[in-house]
């Protein structure tokens, strides 16, 4: 039989006086923003980046922009692999709260958005760099990523999760430097404008083996288009405001963490080409530690081969050899 690994799931508020947790990542966009002397002015500022990007997209009936507001909870999940009690932090998210002021009412947004992941670490800053070191045929390693994909797949299956969530969880990332975009006819009324690339890239690849299908839009505003990774069906498994909520917190987040993509002062065209090298783009006021995030990707991942991947590894690769995915959650 497949081993049962013991999930549980911890929520905390990003707002003003927001500390990340000893577990959190450091790497993670939020945790970045939340350090230094100028904090709470970095969350404060953030936060009504979010407020307003929400609003300019749900404009119907709301004459003045300010009928919403999101409230942004940190998802936290951890994972007992061996039964002992000692959990590892596997999976950070968040799950964003609509406040509709005008009805005086709360509605859940979307669960996703962000993705924080140690295992990813792992792959990408240790993993990968060893495979490509040995100066192999192949780009990537065999095997790689379907560990982190079936975890991520098991935690979507949980009890644990589906106490919490309804939906399936959509994630919002930039879309990749090394590839190219090519905009399509297609226009969603929330998304916006569809774009194809020429090609998967890793990180593509790399979802997919959760489970996550992706598709790229530009909505009306953006500079360039987003990345969406979900399972089922994007345009019509979520609500508007649901989508809204996602765009909003995410590419807030991208404006202040690759403005040369996402704060650029001119729109991605027919055939667009992303560049952080790219010098035409304003800066936000809210500062961020991009330097250190790059370098701390390496240090974590060491980490989690020290305090996770080394210590289960007899456990991690016969469940992963046993374990079915579930077809449903792809």
């Amino acid at each position: 039989m497949t081993k049962e690994f013991s999930c549980s799931i911890k929520s905390i508020r990003f707002d003003e006086n927001y500390q990340p947790a000893d577990s959190t990542r450091l790497t993670t966009n939020f945790a970045n923003l939340a350090r230094g002397e100028q904090r709470e002015d970095n969350l404060r500022k953030t936060l009504t980046m979010i407020n307003n990007r929400f609003n300019a997209l749900a404009h119907w009936d709301n004459p003045n922009a300010d009928r919403y507001s999101v409230e942004v909870d940190i998802i936290s999940v951890d994972m007992d692999i061996a039964g002992n009690g000692d959990a590892f932090p596997v999976i950070e998210t968040l799950k964003t709260t609509i406040i509709d002021h005008k009805e005086n009412k709360r509605i859940d947004g979307m669960i996703g958005n962000s993705f924080s992941s140690y295992v990813r670490d792992y792959d990408f800053s240790v993993v990968l760099p060893e495979h490509r070191d040995q100066q192999s045929d192949s780009l990537t390693p065999a095997n790689f990523g379907e560990l982190h994909g079936k975890l991520f797949q098991y935690l979507l299956n949980s009890e644990a999760y589906k106490a919490n969530f309804d939906k399936k969880p959509v994630i919002c990332l930039s879309v990749s430097t090394s590839k190219t975009y090519y905009r399509t006819t297609n226009q969603h009324p929330v998304l916006g404008i569809e774009y194809q690339q020429d090609e998967y890239s890793l990180t593509d690849d790399y979802f997919h083996k959760m489970g996550l299908t992706v598709r790229y839009f530009k909505p009306e505003g953006s500079a360039a288009p987003l990345a969406f990774y979900f399972a089922g069906d994007l345009t019509s498994d979520y609500t508007d405001l649901e989508l809204i909520s996602a765009i909003s917190t995410m590419e807030t987040f991208q404006k202040i963490y690759r403005p040369e993509i996402y704060n650029a002062n001119s729109s991605a065209g027919q055939v667009y080409q992303p560049s952080l090298n790219y010098q035409d783009y304003s800066l936000t006021q809210v500062v961020y530690d991009r330097v250190e995030r790059s370098q701390m990707a390496v240090k974590q991942g060491k980490f989690t081969e020290t305090h996770f991947i080394k210590p289960y590894q007899d456990i991690l690769d016969a469940w992963a050899a046993n374990y079915a995915v579930n077809k449903n959650v792809a």
